[in-house]
């Protein structure tokens, strides 16, 4: 058994460049006997935190080597870890020797997307939605489909991975696959997560995503004027199911909860506020950022209509809310037999709840932001549409002044 074990990172200022950048280097110390390893990595003299053992600074290339530092760090106790399992003697020659020889393992992208995704997958509604990831496993899906159309392969290794390689994947997303600008832009986003993952264990050496840029374009987001959501209101249904999903998209029209948030609601999101009325009291499953809503008079109709319904009290659930695919597919439906020229979806009742509901009535942005369960108003501005109608009524004002 060893008596001791330490690590330190230091910079090789012997080996310093003309501009003053040094490799920095990881010393192990094993009782008593000392090795050096370098870690492949570089940093100017006067950025290293001799005391910290780490890049000085917050930006993200600082953040993206620091986080390097310390799984080079973890990947050596593990080694040294493993080594005392296996009952082998562990001295500072094995040691660097098992590492060496686990670092030049082949690394390929589609395992570390898999482990990724299975990895991910453990954490569906602990941390991440059902939705996320969907678009990590479409994003791999479409990264194969890639590599078999332009490399003739099922794999590539990561160190093959350059800005060629991106820029021709945004190119393909665009072209074969048929992917507006923001969808390519997300599921190439979807990818730099795993180039990260590579380069914070080594297996790539230079940020394919350096020089890359691409941006996601602001699109008009559909709502439901004040005309549209009465005749969606009123409108009388023959098919049960129709009626049901009519009621809950309403529902999320006057709190401006996501589809996953409604589906998640029992009775014990409801209490009273500060105000001695009835409010929804919950936390966003996307961001878990606190969202409590006021109820107005239709959503409380809303939950009397369905308090004894079978599906609610099986499940524990407030409001018996189909499969968000389901949903979709009958709320375009609705917009046919209620002439809205619109294609719904369940995120539009959100935005017509920004719109329609809240600011159009002056609803202050940062009381509809604090709803919605945003960090920043700044979000809040994308759901958000200012209506000539009250543009016209801001602008009345000033008459009585010019």
């Amino acid at each position: 058994m060893n008596k001791t074990f330490s690590m330190f990172f230091f910079l090789r200022r012997k080996s310093a460049n003309l501009n003053s950048v040094s490799p920095i280097y990881l010393k192990i110390t094993l009782d008593g006997r000392i090795s050096e390893i370098s870690t492949k990595r570089s940093v100017q003299n006067a950025k290293w935190d001799i005391k910290g053992q780490r890049m000085k600074g917050n930006s993200e290339d600082v953040r993206n080597l620091n986080f390097y530092l310390n799984t080079f760090k973890e990947n050596v106790y593990k080694t040294y870890q493993n080594l005392l399992m296996n009952g082998e003697k562990v001295d500072t020659k094995n040691l660097k020797e098992s590492l060496l020889g686990k670092s030049e393992k082949v690394r390929t992208i589609v395992p570390i997307f898999k482990e990724h995704n299975r990895k991910f997958k453990s954490l569906v509604g602990i941390d991440y939605a059902p939705a996320t990831l969907q678009r990590y496993e479409t994003t791999l899906k479409h990264l194969i489909d890639y590599l078999n159309k332009d490399f003739s392969k099922d794999d590539i290794t990561v160190d093959k991975i350059d800005h060629s390689f991106i820029v021709n994947f945004e190119y393909y997303l665009r072209t074969s696959r048929k992917c507006g600008n923001n969808s390519a832009v997300k599921y190439v986003k979807y990818l730099g997560k795993i180039i990260r993952i590579a380069m914070a264990n080594g297996w790539i050496q230079k940020d394919p995503f350096i020089n890359y840029k691409s941006k996601v374009k602001n699109v008009d987001r559909v709502f439901l004027s004040r005309e549209e959501l009465n005749s969606l209101i009123e409108k009388k249904f023959e098919l049960e199911r129709l009626d049901q999903v009519r009621d809950i998209f309403v529902f999320s029209c006057f709190t401006g909860l996501a589809y996953i948030d409604v589906a998640n609601l029992t009775k014990e999101n409801l209490r009273k506020g500060i105000d001695g009325n009835q409010w929804i009291f919950t936390q966003r499953q996307k961001t878990k950022t606190k969202s409590n809503v006021p109820l107005l008079k239709p959503t409380e109709q809303i939950i009397g209509k369905y308090k004894d319904n079978i599906h609610c009290i099986i499940k524990g659930t407030l409001l018996p809310v189909l499969s968000n695919q389901k949903m979709n597919a009958y709320l375009k439906e609705i917009a046919d037999l209620c002439k809205i020229n619109k294609e719904l979806t369940f995120h539009t009742a959100r935005h017509t709840f920004a719109t329609t509901v809240t600011l159009a009535n002056d609803v202050p942005i940062e009381s509809v932001s604090k709803m919605l369960g945003h960090s920043s108003i700044k979000i809040t501005q994308h759901y958000a549409k200012v209506l000539d109608k009250k543009v016209s009524k801001d602008m009345q004002k000033l008459h009585n002044y010019f």
